[in-house]
């Protein structure tokens, strides 16, 4: 292509230079009157002239074929890197549409989680992109010898021990919260071996007293894309902290919500996140943590309307009392949705935060007391002014009504929807909200 470029150049300026001569031939012809001395000088001085303007010519011709071949080295370098993008773009996209998303089991000393692992292989769709990793604390051998009733038949299932089971030494104060310090070097341990000694992209984490709904994996194989599509996104979770019967709306098990609180229970985090946060990983309470702005860079997760986890572990750091208080309530999804199929772009954020904003702030008002006596399904707006008129709402409607960092449990931009009597209610702030405080709770 250069060589024909370059002859295509050269017979230009020949033509070029052909045509000039044609013109000017009326140039070399001498009046009859000068004399034969002059004519020859005369004449010389106009060939003379003429090599220099077809000198020119040819130095601008050279300039444009400089010009050429720099520009073909430019297109040519980005051709290259515009391949090299396009191939990353596809391993990209493959790792979005295909991916492998192993499950990370959190197990210690409960022979119950062949319960929890029952139901992992019952509604598990693929072994090739569920791999299930067991990682087990406490060195409990009973445990273990369950853990191993199903390493034995399945290859997809492997056990890995954490080495540490060393005591860990607090002051006295603190003894009675080892059990959360064992937790949160389990988790880094855990996570660390899934994410960067196995290498893979992300990791969908249970602890060992989840039950599942029949559509858990569907879940997380559709909102998966989510992670990579919006940077605000942190997490996606298959937990409802408020997810009784009596506050969601069972007919619609497609419903998601974005969320500043972290959930928990059942959740899928990529190893790009884990390595922004693994430096800092509290010594306990790696939950509560979490749900601490400053740590997640003020970025949200993704919750079900309808809760796809349901947690039997009523033996536990916690001694039974959140359990028999909150988590015995929760309702566990039951119908599958097909969440592959759907199109979730209503999640993104510079959709979804001015379609909340919109359609809360131009609802009518109720108070709490007013919605829980009065019937309709006209969606309301409940709202609230301080820390203490929001939980006198939250407990008047049933909600859990704690803070963590002063993040009401689901709210999103300070907003806490549920499903009341037959109505979707907004718990919304009657202040222009910008940022949560830490004061409250």
């Amino acid at each position: 292509m250069r060589f024909n470029l370059r002859r295509l150049i050269i017979i230009t300026i020949a033509l070029v230079a052909l045509w000039y001569l044609v013109l000017h031939s009326s140039l070399l012809e001498a009046p009859s009157s000068v004399s034969p001395r002059h004519r020859v000088v005369d004449i010389e001085n106009r060939i003379n002239k003429l090599q220099l303007q077809m000198n020119q010519q040819l130095t601008d011709s050279n300039n444009l074929l400089d010009k050429v071949k720099l520009h073909l080295k430019k297109k040519d370098h980005i051709s290259k890197e515009v391949a090299k993008d396009t191939i990353q773009n596809e391993l990209d996209v493959e790792s979005i549409s295909n991916p492998i998303l192993p499950v990370l089991v959190i197990a210690c000393d409960r022979i119950t989680v062949k319960r929890c692992l029952d139901n992992l292989v019952k509604f598990r769709p693929s072994k090739e992109i569920f791999p299930i990793i067991i990682s087990q604390d406490c060195g409990h051998n009973a445990t273990l010898q369950v853990l191993k009733s199903f390493t034995e038949y399945d290859p997809t299932i492997n056990v890995v021990l954490q080495p540490d089971l060393s005591e860990i030494r607090l002051p006295r104060a603190k003894v009675k919260f080892r059990g959360y310090y064992k937790i949160a070097r389990h988790y880094r341990f855990a996570l660390n071996h899934v994410l960067n000694t196995l290498g893979h992209e992300a990791v969908i984490i249970v602890e060992d007293d989840l039950d599942i709904s029949p559509d858990f994996f569907e879940y997380f194989l559709g909102t998966y894309p989510l992670l990579h599509k919006d940077p605000s996104i942190w997490c996606i979770s298959a937990w409802n902290d408020n997810g009784k019967k009596e506050v969601i709306d069972l007919s619609r098990p497609e419903l998601l919500h974005r969320t500043d609180f972290f959930p928990g229970l059942g959740w899928v985090l990529r190893r790009e996140t884990w390595l922004e946060l693994e430096p800092n990983w509290p010594e306990a309470f790696f939950d509560d943590w979490l749900r601490d702005p400053e740590n997640t860079q003020g970025r949200a997760c993704i919750r079900p309307e309808i809760s796809r986890t349901y947690s039997f572990g009523k033996i536990g750091v916690s001694k039974g009392l959140f359990f028999d208080m909150h988590l015995r309530y929760m309702h566990l999804n039951a119908e599958f949705v097909e969440f592959t199929k759907l199109n979730l772009t209503y999640l993104l954020k510079d959709v979804y935060d001015e379609a909340l904003t919109s359609t809360v702030y131009s609802l009518p008002e109720m108070s709490a007391d007013e919605v829980i006596s009065s019937a309709g399904d006209m969606a309301v707006r409940v709202p609230y002014s301080n820390a203490k008129t929001y939980q006198k709402a939250a407990k008047k409607l049933g909600l859990m009504d704690d803070f963590r960092s002063g993040i009401p449990r689901t709210a999103y931009r300070g907003i806490v929807t549920c499903y009341v009597r037959g109505r979707r209610v907004y718990l919304a702030p009657d202040f222009p909200w910008t940022k949560y405080d830490p004061a409250w709770g």
